[in-house]
């Protein structure tokens, strides 16, 4: 059964989304200048002008399929930083997001084999899908599914990204890890994998948080019902 599954919800050849209500990305163009409007570029990575940002946009644009995402690299957008402008309304309020107390080193978690991102600073990523197929799926189970429909998981830095351009990307039961990003140990992996979700307020997230886009984590072999895997088909530099 779970073959069969994952021929119809994950093939890459379809190019139709299998999820329901997913935001539909803007131009290229469009999402540079949001990414612009972060006020960021310039700060720790800076090597990235706001002209160089659209310049890249624009010659993406022509070599991508619509509905591609816009990725600036982490050396230019550190996502520990870049998380806190996804900006999500809940309550009438806009709630910004925030990275977990326990995954302060957020920055340590880099692509894996199976994400194999460009070095340039900015590329595209097409075809993005948030996974809902999967969800109470186990990390694991999601990366053989995507390598055998020839799809590439989301790093953290290309999720947040995506949160940033369509935060109601974020829905209350269908969210999405990003399995493309580990950080290494001495042993392999740490179990960790980053998840980004929406804050119920409790807890150390605290009642003002409720609602907002949380950046955390969830351990590599659990499954969580209302977790997908964000996955694209391919990285255009």
């Amino acid at each position: 059964m779970r073959e069969t599954i994952e021929k119809k919800s994950v093939g890459a050849t379809s190019g139709v989304q299998s999820e329901l209500a997913v935001p539909q990305l803007p131009a290229l163009t469009a999402q540079a200048e949001r990414l612009i409007a972060t006020g960021l570029l310039g700060g720790e990575g800076g090597a990235l002008a706001a002209d160089e940002l659209r310049d890249a946009a624009i010659n993406l644009q022509k070599r991508v399929a619509l509905g591609a995402l816009l990725v600036a690299s982490e050396r230019v957008l550190p996502v520990g930083t870049l998380v806190s402008r996804v900006i999500r309304t809940s309550d009438v309020r806009e709630r910004e997001g925030y990275v977990v107390v326990d995954m302060n080193d957020v920055g340590d978690f880099v692509p894996t084999a199976e994400a194999p991102v460009p070095s340039t600073l900015v590329y595209a990523i097409e075809d993005p899908r948030r996974g809902d197929e999967m969800r109470n799926w186990t990390p694991a189970e999601a990366q053989d599914a995507l390598s055998k429909a020839g799809r590439t998981p989301f790093t953290v830095v290309e999720g947040v990204h995506w949160a940033l351009q369509v935060p109601d990307v974020l829905d209350r039961n269908a969210c999405y890890m990003m399995i493309g990003s580990r950080r290494r140990n001495a042993k392999g992996f740490d179990s960790r994998t980053p998840a980004l979700w929406i804050s119920n307020g409790t807890g150390r997230d605290g009642r003002d948080r409720n609602g907002s886009p949380k950046l955390g984590w969830c351990w590599w072999n659990n499954r969580h019902t209302w977790l997908g895997f964000a996955s694209g088909s391919r990285r255009v530099a």
